[in-house]
């Protein structure tokens, strides 16, 4: 097993199939930050307690999120095919993954980006109306300001989830590391693609939650 293990053909095979699972974990953790922080903005908002409380707005949004993430993520996949072939023209390959990894990441991260920003010192942020600071400066200067380092904290979370499930669209033709798993490992029976493929992936997930660490450490 060792000598199969250090065979150097199944490397670039396995490298390949890595640099396309990052490919995905990239855009779609790029993607859903962006798109997540606007549902986060408007739940701190509105929230009772909030710069601009609203029962209603804050109920649905909240309740929609909630729902998206209720979803797992197997059958968000298949559910979004329709739109993701209408989206990026196609429904499989590492291009298509991203579109169901960003949908299902976008709550994830509204919801840990929205418990953030609602951590902020109730202090800070009654120091900064005294001054006479507008809703919109307390929102960008006191609010994100002071949570950057927990939602950095957030993202990697987000990054490691995504690496899961990147692997598990693999599955269904997704491509990346869990498609190699699947495929070779599984239904050829070659038992080192799932072990070097599994230590890819651990350490990458090592790697993504020591940097976050050490940054979060020097942000705050």
């Amino acid at each position: 097993m060792l000598e199969q293990i250090l065979n150097p053909a199944i490397y670039p095979i396995i490298l390949q199939a890595f640099w396309k699972t990052l490919i995905m974990v990239f855009w779609s953790t790029l993607f859903s930050v962006i798109l997540g922080f606007i549902p986060a903005v408007i739940l701190t908002l509105t929230a009772p307690g909030g710069l601009k409380p609203n029962k209603i707005v804050y109920g649905i949004l909240s309740f929609i999120v909630n729902v998206f993430r209720s979803f797992p993520f197997i059958i968000l996949l298949v559910i979004l095919i329709p739109f993701t072939r209408a989206l990026v023209g196609k429904s499989i390959g590492t291009t298509a993954a991203i579109v169901p990894l960003t949908v299902s990441a976008i709550p994830f991260i509204a919801r840990v980006f929205e418990t953030s920003l609602r951590e902020t010192n109730p202090g800070v942020i009654e120091a900064a109306r005294s001054f006479g600071a507008s809703n919109f400066q307390i929102l960008m200067r006191v609010y994100v300001k002071e949570s950057i380092p927990r939602m950095l904290n957030g993202i990697v979370l987000l990054v490691i989830s995504l690496v899961g499930y990147s692997a598990m669209a693999g599955t269904v033709g997704g491509g990346g590391v869990g498609d190699i798993a699947i495929r070779y490992g599984y239904q050829q029976y070659k038992t080192e693609y799932l072990i070097v493929c599994s230590l890819i992936l651990i350490i990458f997930v090592q790697a993504v939650q020591a940097l976050g660490n050490l940054m979060y450490k020097k942000m705050s």
